[in-house]
């Protein structure tokens, strides 16, 4: 949960920098915010989920040899996505944002923001592959006190380079691509020696023959868990599409308003890890019972959790948005959306934390109905409301009505019936 709490706060001073530099760079930072949501989500909640469950299924059922073996299967996954994502943003930056329906100073700034801050992204998926192996194993205390200190670097030497303070350049918004690069990479070397040393109970074996079960074993639920993040980020995108109708303050607030689900991963990401690997655990030992009660009980904890803050943020918004911008046309555009979708915020956390459970398990096909439905609600009710005149209200209802059917789906699929050994 500390981890969480560290990289929301990150990613709050992230957005709080950008604002210093004006509305035209918010909102090249929103722009470029669902996708940096992709990294983070894809490494370490989606693949990163995968291999945490591979490992701890495989220890659970007491095949020690095959969680070592795992280790360099899930760093061949993990680089090589990492890579591939970078030069991808490297060449397509100007289409993705011209097609978001970004244009002139604002699709530029965003695009040369995104390329440089993706030249970052494959040390963080090491990172999170790394600590996703350690977590795998039950060790949850060495990976989060590396990813907390990379997040703890980060928002201070951002600063310095964003703003020029001290013997550092001002490199405007380029400076927290900087920033986020140097953070990863001290997080990577640290988590790196770990693994390496033994701290997950074992030493990985990295020099080994590369088979196909293994990396199946990680890819059967790690990239079904990818193209579900890819479809929640792409939910954002489609918004966003949607709110760029209404000129750059509607996307610099509604950038503002989709930071506070940023509150929730702490609570899930906290909670979720662990069903994770405890659930994987048991159903490494067939203990399947125990596994639904616990996922349920972990859910219900993350539902209070964010349902009160989604609440509080709800009737008083604008002591979330006072810290992020001074505009006052931006302001209400963030206060109009946290209004609608805070009330909302307690399905996310219920079936955030069933998505983790539902990693461990090994149980992807409810979740990735979930996630389809949850797009199609904002993407569809989005769409129907700039058709019928209902404004951006119309827009933000349809993404709080998409958050309670994906937790409705995702709950349905947590129940004995659907959870119990493969024949």
């Amino acid at each position: 949960m500390l981890v969480g709490i560290a990289q929301g706060a990150a990613l709050v001073s992230e957005t709080v920098l950008a604002g210093t530099l004006g509305t035209g760079a918010l909102a090249a930072y929103a722009l470029v915010l669902p996708f940096a949501l992709l990294m983070a989500f894809m490494s370490t909640g989606a693949m990163g989920g995968g291999v945490s469950s591979a490992v701890a299924r495989a220890l659970g059922a007491g095949r020690r040899r095959e969680a070592a073996a795992l280790v360099g299967h899930a760093l061949l996954i993990g680089g090589g996505l990492g890579l591939a994502f970078a030069i991808l943003m490297a060449l397509c930056a100007d289409a993705l944002f011209g097609a978001l329906g970004a244009s002139g100073a604002l699709r530029e700034d965003a695009a040369a923001y995104a390329r440089l801050l993706f030249i970052g992204v494959p040390l963080h998926w090491i990172a999170a592959t790394l600590a996703s192996v350690l977590r795998g194993a039950g060790v949850m205390d060495l990976p989060a006190r590396a990813i907390i200190g990379a997040w703890l670097v980060e928002p201070p030497l951002a600063a310095g380079l964003v703003l020029g303070l001290g013997p550092l350049p001002a490199l405007g918004l380029a400076g927290i691509a900087v920033a986020y690069a140097a953070a990863f990479a001290l997080a990577t070397l640290v988590l790196l020696r770990a693994v390496l040393g033994g701290a997950c109970g074992f030493r990985p074996r990295l020099r080994v023959r590369l088979r196909v079960r293994l990396f199946r074993r990680i890819l059967s639920v790690g990239a079904i868990a990818s193209v579900m993040a890819t479809l929640a980020v792409l939910t954002g995108i489609v918004v966003t599409r949607l709110v760029a109708h209404h000129g750059a303050a509607a996307i610099a607030g509604w950038g503002i308003a989709a930071r506070l689900e940023f509150l929730m991963v702490p609570l899930a990401f906290g909670v979720g890890a662990t069903l994770t690997q405890r659930v994987g655990r048991m159903v490494g030992a067939g203990l399947w019972d125990d596994a639904r009660r616990l996922a349920w009980r972990g859910a219900l904890a993350v539902a209070l959790g964010s349902g009160v803050i989604g609440l509080l943020v709800a009737a008083w918004p604008q002591a979330w948005v006072w810290m992020f911008t001074d505009d006052p046309a931006v302001a209400a555009i963030a206060a109009q959306a946290l209004r609608s979708i805070g009330p909302a915020y307690a399905a996310l956390g219920l079936g955030m934390a069933l998505y983790f459970a539902s990693q461990g398990a090994g149980r992807m096909g409810r979740p990735f109905v979930a996630a389809l439905l949850r797009v199609g609600c904002a993407a569809g009710g989005g769409a129907l409301a700039g058709y019928a005149g209902w404004g951006l209200g119309g827009v933000f209802d349809a993404v709080a009505l998409g958050l309670v059917v994906y937790a409705v789906v995702m709950g349905s699929g947590v129940r004995r019936g659907l959870w119990r050994p493969s024949s």
